[in-house]
């Protein structure tokens, strides 16, 4: 009897599957997607109940043979596909490809690749799951229509190349209304008064908060020298400077202060639940900077394929694309043992999170380690720094979480000057009584605060009295809401049920790389000129789809599908008849074609010069096109960059012998260096910045550019994580090292004192 055939869409896994299942079982990849909608036509028959016409990718065809060939030959398929709908949906397109009868032919799951996982799956299959499959049917049928009717709109009356998406374009809609809103936004000025109190040794700031039992805001300077006077006669104010410029006022003086009020109280603080995707990503982008692509990059890997010695490979963690806090018994007891190993019985606090979310499917385990007792320390030599990272973090987070809840003391003191017993000037205090579970882990926050922290507070009974030495009138303004990060991006899409956790790093890169959003500071997000165009048109001729809510239960309906509580065909009828259609006429009928005007004249016909666009740059072109031909490129600042650019570079011979001199050159992702025969000589290279050239000079400095054993030159390379230093020809010459930790610290200290004295000379 032939093998039995279990198919897996990833290649990482097919080897150790097949070694745990032993030789009556051939595993085989998929390759992911087998089957889609054509790429050149909709490939969807609206008049014939939304059928779709699925083919074989071109790429696959080779695939789908050698998989046909074995199914034909095997005792039983075996579908293992990852567990969601997308994956749910492969399994059936598989069926499909190869003549399985989708009603009979074995699916198994699993969320952690184990012996004891794959056995225990083999032995309970199960059948596809059909619900699933329509809800990922519907989806990609519904995503499709969008795409592919919508985008013909923008190419006809804005521009070619755009595209609108039913998530992508809400998406982008968010970014740019909180754009609107930080322009539209208008400071508003407070001061903050406080006062530094002295007992024995120990001084501490408390600021004013009420007089006559109600909060105080004071508005301007006149209000606050208003409001001094009344405690002192004499207004001599030292006036400084904090970092943002705002003007603090500084008095000497002295004023005795007494304490009304004297509160303690203890409160509990629990640990957050294991990750799902969406707090996976957003808690690696504020710890670590990643961005939510990358995130999703290196769990894949921990979740596929690790090689811990030789030959050996092992997964570290359990499925990463699940919106479930759930954990399975046989976590929470391998928690047990490690917390009570590292931390003593005290600190262990079993619990079972409930995901909050309704469509979240509970069946699914949170994101943790396979093996709790594997530490991440013990894979410290193994991992890549960011894979090591994302690890600690998935493992402390899921420690945590079966811990006991933290004890925080909060003190609170209420004091008043003498003869002002209608004031009240707070100061809190919060003490960690019991870390428990802050021993492993806390969450990281998305808010900056800048308040200051008092270190440490005296024991004090109650109208005790406390002399002052200096009070402090600080200047603050209100500040613009903050522009989102990929992270804080995630978690509004999450809070407005737009999208999916498999959805949201596809999504943001979508955005991206359609260059509808920009990076500011390689962190935040901002809206292109493009985007701000795009989403008003949207927003005008297809409100229905632009609308948050109805995204939300275009989410919901997806979910009753996959629960069978609404067939698919019926979903899209809806969809497509009382809503697309109808915006869709309206917009082809009434949208006229969106004209960008410069407000100057052709210097060659006279004619209006338009901003117009290629793929990739915006210029300025004649609206007399294609009698007139005059082009103009946009400055936008960028012309006094490039002359020193081309004053610091040009006319200098390009490295290694290469041909030609050095000229400077703009492509999509800004200014590069060539050679003058360019593009024949098709040699570039990277601009570096101001770090990475001060980080070469501090290793030239310290020898650290030259292989002193070999005498071989080495450069400064880029890993997909971090800069190391190798041969000029590595990987051909195998000499590579790390970049000391001294050298880093040097890079810091001289960056620092450059933006100090940048800073100094704008003062000036």
């Amino acid at each position: 009897m032939a093998k039995n055939l279990v198919i897996v869409e990833s290649p990482a896994k097919w080897k150790t599957i097949e070694k745990f299942l032993g030789p009556d079982y051939k595993v085989v990849a998929s390759m992911w997607h087998i089957r889609d909608l054509p790429e050149k036509n909709l490939g969807i028959d609206i008049a014939n109940n939304f059928a779709p016409n699925y083919e074989i990718t071109e790429s696959k065809k080779k695939t789908v043979s050698d998989l046909q060939k074995l199914a034909k030959t095997s005792a039983e398929v075996f579908i293992a596909t990852d567990e969601d709908r997308e994956w749910e949906a492969i399994g059936w397109h598989l069926c499909a490809a190869l003549n399985l009868d989708a009603t009979k032919t074995k699916r198994i799951v699993f969320h952690e690749i184990t012996k004891k996982a794959i056995d225990a799956a083999i032995a309970h299959p199960r059948t596809l799951d059909i619900n699933l499959v329509d809800a990922q049917q519907a989806r990609r049928i519904l995503d499709r229509l969008v795409w592919y009717k919508v985008s013909p709109v923008l190419w006809k009356k804005i521009r070619k190349w755009l595209s609108a998406g039913r998530v992508q374009s809400v998406a982008v809609k968010l970014i740019v209304e909180k754009e609107r809103e930080i322009n539209n936004f208008k400071a508003t000025e407070s001061w903050k008064i406080s006062v530094e109190l002295t007992s024995w040794k120990f001084k501490f700031r408390a600021a004013l908060a009420k007089i006559d039992w109600k909060t105080k805001v004071f508005k301007s300077r006149e209000e606050v020298e208003k409001f001094i006077a009344v405690l002192f006669n004499d207004l001599n104010f030292k006036e400084e400077k904090n970092k943002k410029w705002a003007v603090i006022l500084k008095k000497e003086a002295s004023l005795d202060f007494r304490l009304n009020s004297l509160d303690k109280k203890e409160v509990k603080r629990s640990p957050q639940p294991p990750f799902t995707t969406s707090t996976l990503q957003q808690e690696a982008a504020r710890k670590f900077g990643y961005w939510v692509k990358q995130t999703m990059m290196i769990a894949q890997k921990l979740y596929e394929w690790v090689e811990l010695w030789a030959g050996a490979r092992e997964w570290l963690i359990t499925y990463m694309r699940t919106d479930s806090v759930n954990l399975s018994d046989l976590a929470r007891w391998d928690a047990k043992k490690v917390v009570e190993e590292l931390y003593g019985k005290e600190f262990h606090n079993e619990r079972n999170f409930k995901t909050k979310s309704a469509g979240a499917q509970e069946a699914h385990e949170a994101i943790r380690p396979v093996n709790l007792a594997r530490k991440p320390e013990s894979l410290t030599w193994i991992l890549e720094p960011r894979e090591q990272k994302l690890y600690e973090l998935i493992w402390k987070r899921t420690l945590a979480s079966q811990m006991a809840d933290a004890l925080v003391e909060i003190t609170t003191m209420d004091f008043s000057p003498f003869g002002h017993d209608n004031q009240n000037w707070i100061t809190k205090w919060e003490v960690i009584k019991f870390e428990w579970f802050m021993r492993a882990y806390t969450e990281g926050s998305d808010d900056e605060t800048d308040d200051e922290e008092n270190f440490k507070l005296p024991n004090l009974d109650k109208w005790a009295v406390l002399e002052s030495t200096d009070f402090v009138s600080e200047q603050t303004f209100s500040r613009p809401p903050a522009r989102y990060t990929e992270a804080s991006l995630v978690k509004k899409l999450e809070t407005e049920g737009i999208g999916r956790p498999s959805t949201y790093a596809p999504t943001i890169s979508t955005i991206i790389d359609r260059w509808y959003i920009d990076k500011f500071d390689k962190k935040y997000l901002i809206p292109t000129d493009i985007a701000y165009t795009v989403n008003d048109f949207l927003e005008e001729y297809f409100k229905t789809m632009m609308n948050y809510d109805f995204t939300k239960k275009v989410e919901e309906d997806f979910d009753k599908v996959a629960s069978w509580d609404e067939k698919y065909e019926a979903m899209l009828q809806n969809f497509w008849w009382n809503t697309l259609e109808k915006e869709l006429e309206k917009a082809w009928a009434e949208a006229e074609k969106v004209i960008e005007k410069v407000w100057e004249v052709c210097p060659e016909c006279w004619k209006d010069l338009h901003y117009k666009y290629s793929k990739w740059w915006k210029f300025i072109g004649c609206s007399g096109y294609p009698e007139c031909k005059y082009l103009r490129n946009i400055d936008n600042g960028q012309s006094e960059k490039l002359d020193a650019l081309r004053q610091k570079y040009e006319w200098k011979p390009c490295p290694d012998w290469i041909e030609g001199t050095i000229v400077v050159k703009t492509g999509r992702f800004g200014p590069f260096l060539a050679s003058s025969e360019y593009p024949a000589v098709k040699r570039i290279w990277k601009i570096k910045d101001e770090k990475e050239e001060l980080l070469e000079s501090i290793l030239n400095e310290k020898w650290l550019l030259i292989d002193l054993e070999t005498w071989e030159e080495l450069v400064l390379k880029n890993s997909r994580s971090w800069q190391f230093l190798a041969a000029k020809n590595y990987p051909a010459v195998k000499i590579a090292k790390k970049i000391p930790k001294d050298v880093w610290d040097e890079l810091k200290k001289r960056t620092e004192a450059k933006e100090d004295a940048e800073n100094e000379k704008e003062e000036i």
